[in-house]
């Protein structure tokens, strides 16, 4: 039986194709031209009987064998790298983009933790909407995002993280946090801040409280949890929230309790859906799983 060798040439054309997605960047990376690039992945698929890329809306998208064939190589190009000897550690390169909700507190603490843990990694993080996440990520401008919402077009990879049921945010010494539940009708006659009307949870919210008759009195309106809680903390009034990943932090002057409804949130994890997660990014996306404590208003999907 005709033993099947090994090529390296052909190794390298699957990994430049997966760090570059196209065969012109595989090109640009390797020094060679495309067709030679093309011919390599050709026979690399020849050889082991198994499609590696198939063509989706005009590009490449690797398959799940090339996947798992690029994980495996990983030894194999980290003995190359060092059959010369010890030299100095490239550093990883990861960027993020979350919004101000996850950003500000939630995900940069756990850069700092996993930074602390590996010093070889350089950490990019910016700051916009769950449009900014979506489309970013899409455009390959970022390796990974988190978002709060469930996004109204596709386009990248959603990977769930969390669920949360909702919470009731009231000043610390109100009186309804004697309560353990905090119900529709408990809300009448208090000042409540609300969502915007384009906020996917405002109708949710309102056609409850309808059906209790509670009639709190809406003294101001935001587009996010961020600003609800900042509103509830300088005792403007009660908001009902996306509990998650705010009570995460500790507060002394803003308490939550479990709101009585069927208005639930969901987190999802953001990564391109046209080429796989960076070996950085599993294992931030992973550090983030294991890392995140547990609370009584959402639990790990």
């Amino acid at each position: 039986m005709r033993k099947s060798w090994h090529s390296l040439p052909e190794y390298q054309a699957l990994r430049a194709m997966m760090e570059g997605n196209t065969t012109a960047s595989a090109a640009r990376r390797l020094g060679l031209s495309q067709s030679a690039v093309s011919r390599s992945l050709t026979n690399l698929e020849s050889r082991i009987g198994t499609t590696l890329f198939e063509r989706e809306s005009g590009r490449l998208k690797p398959t799940s064998a090339a996947v798992r064939l690029n994980t495996r190589l990983d030894a194999l190009f980290y003995a190359l790298d060092n059959i010369d000897g010890p030299s100095e550690t490239p550093r990883e390169n990861l960027r993020l983009i979350a919004p101000p909700t996850f950003a500000n507190h939630f995900i940069v603490s756990h850069m700092a933790s996993f930074l602390k843990s590996r010093p070889d990694t350089f950490l990019n993080l910016e700051i916009g909407t769950s449009v900014d996440v979506i489309a970013g990520v899409q455009a390959d401008k970022y390796d990974l995002g988190i978002i709060g919402v469930e996004p109204t077009s596709a386009g990248a990879k959603l990977i769930p993280f969390r669920k949360a049921a909702a919470a009731c945010a009231m000043p610390a010494g109100h009186p309804l946090a004697a309560l353990d539940v905090i119900r529709p009708e408990d809300l009448h006659g208090e000042n409540l801040i609300g969502f915007n009307y384009r906020h996917a949870r405002r109708a949710q919210l309102d056609k409850l409280l309808l059906e209790a008759r509670s009639e709190p009195k809406v003294v101001s309106e935001v587009s996010s949890s961020t600003a609800a809680i900042e509103l509830v903390r300088l005792e403007v009034g009660l908001a009902v929230v996306n509990p998650f990943p705010s009570t995460q932090s500790e507060r002394d002057d803003v308490v939550f309790r479990p709101f009585a409804s069927a208005i639930s949130y969901q987190t999802y994890f953001v990564a391109p859906d046209h080429r796989p997660l960076s070996q950085t990014a599993r294992h931030f996306l992973r550090h983030v799983r294991l890392h995140t404590p547990k609370d009584r208003f959402s639990e790990a999907v």
